[in-house]
């Protein structure tokens, strides 16, 4: 099925409840329909063709036509189509059927653009906040257009929402700083005895307000390398998927060359990525010698990197229109000496895992999450392929140049933390492969094509890069001023997320961190902590104000 086709059958289907169809790049088919269908459209989308949700996005479009815009993402995998189902919302009563009853992984989206543009998702089930403080003031939507990105509201009277445990149950704080995570998370771990029975999570409380900058101050070209700053460690990830998404918009073929630079060293950032996870992963259960040995094989690995773009890792490497930087021919062999040492050794401690029995007794068995509860959540990446679903952005919507190259798909059907370690192992083999591949058929050319005309105003685009973690997923909608008018970016870590508390049930309380640390989830830093008083029971959150009265 092409985009063109499934367009025409959502019409057919529908009739005059599809307002627009239009399909301007292929694979790419954005759809605008009644708001009051929305339910019913997205259960069709997922229950009837089998499209896999991805996010949603809320824009505010009153200075171009009155209205907000909600857009709900979903991807047709098998048929490399990515669908954007837009719905116009009046900006004097805004309000949209929630989809989230049908469509569980829409929970944060929907929660997210209720807090940062005011459309609210009528029937959400879990209307709380998700990415605004506790003590956020209410009214205050950050998306908006008249509010300025470097707003500093005074701080509002709130009592924060927390999930109720289970009645019985008791509740473990893990967070919001838990040293064998490689950054801060808060979780509420309910538990009977040492059962888990259920978990809740807030984070987003140091949100940086990236997508609100890049759409009020920055340019398109010098979005990139705050793009490389969304995630320390898949930073080329952003970049490439950020200009992919620019590039696509205002019709710009970036020359070949270009294509298998990006490739190279999106796998170079994929092979550091699993290296750095194995190595947090064995420290999270006690296994120092896995961090400091596979840490010790990362190393000439960041070094290769900083002699090929300047940095060790925050490459900046990727612009509009191809790349900055040229890897001459006579790094090559370098490239060649490093990958291949790190298989060797890469090898030798995948084969050494099946006869470990610390590894074994830590991971076989432990954070199971059934192939039905990943596909349910719309699980991503290792996370998804560690429980049998088979996607993977680089053969299902191949961008860059893996249309050209050999890309094997790395899928293990045991739904625990080992199958999730087992995926990340092979693509690092994978990764060397492809790396192999690239250098010995990269063409001569230019690296960097020439962009003389303004990118117009209106066009919208999709990207899509899988990241060491999973997809990364971009949209832009083109506007004036030499910037986009809204960017909407979603890590894998957000979808993966969402399925932890419903996988964590039934788990022990002492698997927990790794079940978590198996995600290789990226979590946003906070400052917020929860004081039990273990007399009462009573439990509060602390303020900004009470640490700052604390006293040794």
């Amino acid at each position: 099925m092409t985009a063109q086709e499934l367009g025409a059958s959502l019409q057919q289907t529908f009739g005059d409840k599809i307002l627009q169809v239009n399909s301007p790049q292929p694979g790419r088919l954005y759809v605008t329909i009644d708001p009051d269908s929305v339910v019913e459209v997205a259960a069709h989308l997922q229950d009837d063709l089998g499209c896999r949700f991805v996010v949603n996005a809320g824009t505010d479009r009153r200075r171009q036509r009155g209205k907000f815009l909600i857009t709900h993402f979903f991807a047709k995998d098998e048929d490399g189509i990515y669908i954007a189902l837009h719905a116009e919302v009046d900006e004097d009563d805004p309000r949209i059927p929630s989809i989230t009853p049908v469509v569980p992984a829409a929970n944060w989206g929907e929660r997210e653009f209720h807090d940062m543009v005011g459309v609210v998702p009528e029937g959400h089930p879990d209307p709380r906040r998700l990415v605004l403080a506790d003590d956020w003031p209410e009214d205050l939507y950050p998306l908006r257009w008249d509010v300025e990105h470097g707003i500093k509201p005074p701080i509002a009277d709130c009592t924060p929402e927390r999930k109720p445990p289970p009645e019985g149950s008791s509740v473990v704080p893990i967070g919001p700083y838990f040293p064998a995570l490689e950054e801060p998370a808060y979780f509420r771990i309910f538990v009977e005895g040492e059962e888990v029975v259920g978990a809740d999570y807030r984070g987003f409380y140091n949100h940086r307000g990236i997508e609100k900058v890049g759409c009020s101050v920055l340019t398109y070209n010098q979005i990139p390398f705050i793009a490389e700053r969304i995630c320390g460690i898949c930073g080329c990830v952003h970049s490439t998927c950020y200009c992919q998404a620019i590039e696509q918009a205002a019709g710009i073929e970036i020359p070949l060359r270009a294509k298998y630079l990006r490739t190279i060293m999106l796998e170079l950032e994929r092979i550091q990525s699993h290296l750095l996870w194995l190595g947090i992963a064995g420290h999270i259960i006690g296994f120092d010698t896995v961090l400091m040995q596979v840490w010790r094989m990362r190393e000439p690995l960041m070094w290769l990197c900083e002699r090929l773009t300047g940095n060790r890792k925050t490459y900046a490497t990727n612009v509009i229109g191809g790349v900055r930087r040229d890897i001459e021919p006579d790094a090559y062999d370098d490239v060649r000496s490093v990958i291949k040492e790190i298989e060797r050794e890469w090898q030798a401690l995948y084969d050494s895992i099946p006869g470990d029995t610390t590894l074994m007794a830590r991971l076989r068995g432990t954070g199971m999450l059934p192939k039905d509860m990943a596909i349910e959540h719309c699980a991503v990446g290792p996370t998804g392929r560690g429980s049998g679903v088979e996607i993977d952005v680089r053969v299902d919507h191949p961008y860059a140049a893996y249309d050209r190259l050999d890309v094997k798909k790395c899928v293990h059907d045991g739904c625990d933390n080992l199958a999730r370690t087992l995926v990340r192992l092979d693509e690092t083999l994978v990764s060397i492969g492809i790396i192999r591949q690239a250098l010995d058929d990269i063409p001569e050319g230019p690296v960097l094509a020439e962009v003389s005309e303004d990118i117009p105003a209106g066009r919208q685009a999709i990207s899509t890069v899988e990241a060491p973690r999973g997809e990364v997923f971009h949209w832009v909608l083109t506007g004036e001023d030499n910037r986009p008018e809204r960017w909407r970016v979603r890590a894998p870590t957000y979808a993966n997320l969402q399925v932890v508390p419903p996988m964590l049930a039934g788990s022990a309380l002492a698997d927990v961190p790794i079940n978590i640390g198996s995600f290789d989830p990226c979590f946003s830093c906070t400052d917020r902590m929860e004081v039990l008083d273990i007399n009462s029971g009573q439990l509060r959150t602390c303020s900004a104000e009470d640490l700052s009265n604390c006293r040794r």
